[in-house]
């Protein structure tokens, strides 16, 4: 079992910047691969960025160059570095782990742990 809490949202204005982090309990992190979704009232959760165990990276079309995925085993976190935030990147955001550690899946079914959320507000 794998419990990850998210913190780091706000409220900020466009072209500004946040860091999410996700801190994962257990001693088995460094096995997961992990992703950072993103859900906006109305739509369906999206997978914004991903981590392979073996630190390959996925990012969405609509964040690349701006959002930046790592991880920290050691220390057992995940952090999504967000800058020029847009209005457009307002969502509850979610950590995620699945036991597929080598796959960088964007479908939230293939994850098998959820964090909570945290809001992120871009206001224009």
């Amino acid at each position: 079992q794998v419990q990850l809490v998210e913190s780091g949202g706000g409220s900020v204005q466009a072209g500004e910047s946040l860091r999410l982090s996700c801190a994962a309990s257990g001693n088995t992190f460094s096995t997961y691969a992990m992703g950072w979704f993103r859900q906006a009232a109305g739509e369906e959760r999206e997978c914004v960025a991903g981590v392979s165990r073996i630190n390959k990276t996925y990012y969405t079309d609509s964040v690349k160059g701006r959002f930046s995925i790592s991880r920290d085993n050691a220390r057992n976190t995940l952090a999504l570095q967000m800058n020029s935030l847009k209005p457009e990147d307002t969502a509850v955001y979610y950590c995620a782990a699945t036991s597929h550690g080598l796959v960088i899946s964007i479908a939230p079914s293939q994850y098998d742990y959820w964090g909570q959320g945290t809001q992120v507000t871009v206001s224009s």
